[in-house]
């Protein structure tokens, strides 16, 4: 009964500190708000089968991901009311980059209700490596059907939704998400097509769904700090999850047997290997 007090004192603690990183002052020395602006972006898609490099650098505020871009690689709209938001885009033989360029204004992460800052993208049917970096946002990606080699997911203060609603056309090699103290939803993930996810975080409310078509064995790393985070794996999909831990208490719920800290979970197929290290905090195992 005292673990579970102290797991809840200090899970409160954590999600009290990821509160906190979503309350803004909106008085940013620095930020001068003009009217609203849209800027359109269209990038070609390659004229080979080559795999494009598509690297999104987005500082604080809405972020939107979707299939749809049909013969463009990447197509969409970004509007702002602050002049530094307006976004950079290079495009090189190899892919594109687009990203903001605020590094001489103190923002914080997350915006207020004066200031916007928004992108709407959507993503074509050419192979690519997708990497996303960003720093206190919001963000909606549904990559379902996206033919995509890699993807990179890298943030700070989030709160975040991830979906893979089709299964990934091509074999994704590997599926790596780091985040700070944030709130995220990663579904579908069978659908991602990955050989191997490695996930990262700290202080956090982490949801992840191994739901879709499991097309061959597949690695999972996860290691994180004080968080809560729910696995779930649905039924008929061979699983094995290792833990390691230290104040974490583990809720086991469904079709999974339990032998030390080891959690299987029988079917046939392709397997799921998932090892998890956490510091601190609750973990779920769902079907």
């Amino acid at each position: 009964m005292y673990r579970i007090k102290f797991l809840a004192v200090i899970a409160a603690l954590a999600f009290t500190t990821l509160a906190c990183t979503f309350t803004f002052n909106t008085q940013v020395k620095g930020v001068s708000i003009v009217s609203m602006e849209t800027y359109k972006i269209e990038v070609p898609a390659p004229d080979s089968d080559e795999v494009s490099k598509v690297s999104l650098e987005f500082g604080a505020g809405e972020l939107n991901l979707s299939p749809g871009a049909g013969g463009l690689l990447v197509s969409g709209t970004a509007t702002y009311n602050v002049d530094e938001f307006e976004p950079k885009v290079i495009v090189t033989d190899s892919g594109v980059k687009i990203s903001q360029q605020v590094d001489n204004i103190n923002l914080i992460p997350i915006l207020g209700d004066e200031i916007k800052n928004r992108w709407d993208l959507e993503l074509g049917n050419s192979p690519m490596d997708l990497d996303i970096s960003a720093g206190g946002y919001q963000g909606e990606f549904e990559l379902g059907g996206v033919p995509l080699h890699e993807l990179r997911i890298a943030e700070g203060a989030a709160d975040t939704s991830l979906s893979f609603s089709e299964v990934n056309p091509v074999e994704m090699d590997t599926l790596r998400y780091d985040t700070g103290a944030s709130r995220a939803v990663l579904s579908g993930l069978a659908n991602a097509n990955f050989k191997a996810m490695d996930f990262r975080s700290g202080a956090g409310d982490y949801r992840l769904e191994f739901s879709g078509e499991l097309l061959q064995d597949a690695d999972v790393s996860i290691k994180s700090g004080l968080s809560s985070i729910v696995i779930v794996v649905p039924e008929g999909t061979p699983a094995t999850v290792r833990f390691e831990g230290g104040l974490t208490n583990v809720d086991v719920g469904g079709e999974w047997r339990m032998s030390g800290n080891v959690y299987t979970l029988s079917g046939e197929g392709p397997k799921l290997t998932i090892s998890i290290e956490m510091g601190a905090g609750n973990l779920e195992l769902r079907n």
